[in-house]
């Protein structure tokens, strides 16, 4: 029988900061952004942890989702509403990033019988800001960071596109991230968001049909081989609630 994934969603609240005390403020500053910024930041963390397995012939699941949530609940109430960079001491020597906390939580989960063969981990910061690990490999993660703009396209009217930008690579052993997301942000800001923003993309594209298609491979071009860290792997343009566009070269 093929294995099947399942996906189970949970939320809990903790604080963090982003910081190397031996680096001077000004590098600091300069590779962390506003994550640099004292004392802490607090963040309301969604994880999605996903389990793959075959269904049982007997009661139709692949795990107990009783079993599921009672092992995440205890999981992660060691880090419900702490601070990750003074109360946990998995952070003392690593920064406490999205990609290192989720490749801890990773940790943490699979040694766990309850819950089956784990595939999938990932961790929202908030809605602008996810790490994933999977079980290809702790020393790599994928960052997905989400913008919006506003533009017009094939019917005269403006919509608001949100675009879901993934970085895959090798978590830096130094920083903890895949890639720095301040010159993420520049690069996106400079080569998508304020050439699209409020304009009518048939004119800025120069071309009489503005697709969403035709859009997510443009800006997968605009972006792929400009990153300072980590690889392009998906660029997800989403025109509504209901109609998306993925690109991956």
């Amino acid at each position: 029988m093929p294995s099947v994934l399942l996906t189970k969603r949970i939320e809990f609240a903790a604080s963090h900061r982003y910081v190397k005390p031996e680096w001077s403020e000004a590098k600091n500053r300069a590779v962390f952004g506003a994550c640099y910024n004292p004392p802490a930041h607090g963040h309301n963390y969604l994880l999605e942890v996903t389990v793959r397995g075959e269904i049982d012939p007997v009661t139709g699941m692949v795990v107990n989702l009783f079993d599921l949530k009672r092992v995440l609940l205890d999981v992660l109430e060691e880090f419900d509403h702490k601070n990750l960079n003074l109360d946990m001491p998995y952070f003392k020597d690593r920064i406490p990033t999205s990609e290192n906390f989720a490749r801890l939580l990773w940790t943490k989960l699979a040694p766990q019988p309850d819950i089956g063969m784990l595939h999938a981990v990932r961790l929202y910061e908030d809605e602008d800001l996810s790490a994933e690990v999977t079980a290809a490999g702790l020393d790599v993660a994928s960052v997905t960071r989400r913008y919006s703009f506003t533009a017009v396209h094939d019917d005269n009217q403006g919509h608001t596109w949100d675009l879901h930008v993934t970085v895959h690579g090798a978590i830096d052993p130094v920083t903890g991230m895949v890639t720095n997301i301040t010159d993420l942000d520049r690069l996106v800001r400079e080569q998508v968001v304020q050439p699209f923003n409020k304009q009518d993309l048939r004119k800025v594209l120069g071309i009489q049909t503005a697709s969403g298609s035709i859009l997510v491979k443009t800006i997968w071009d605009q972006l792929a081989g400009q990153l300072t860290d980590g690889t392009l792997a998906n660029v997800r343009l989403d025109q509504t609630r209901d109609l998306s566009f993925n690109y991956a070269g």
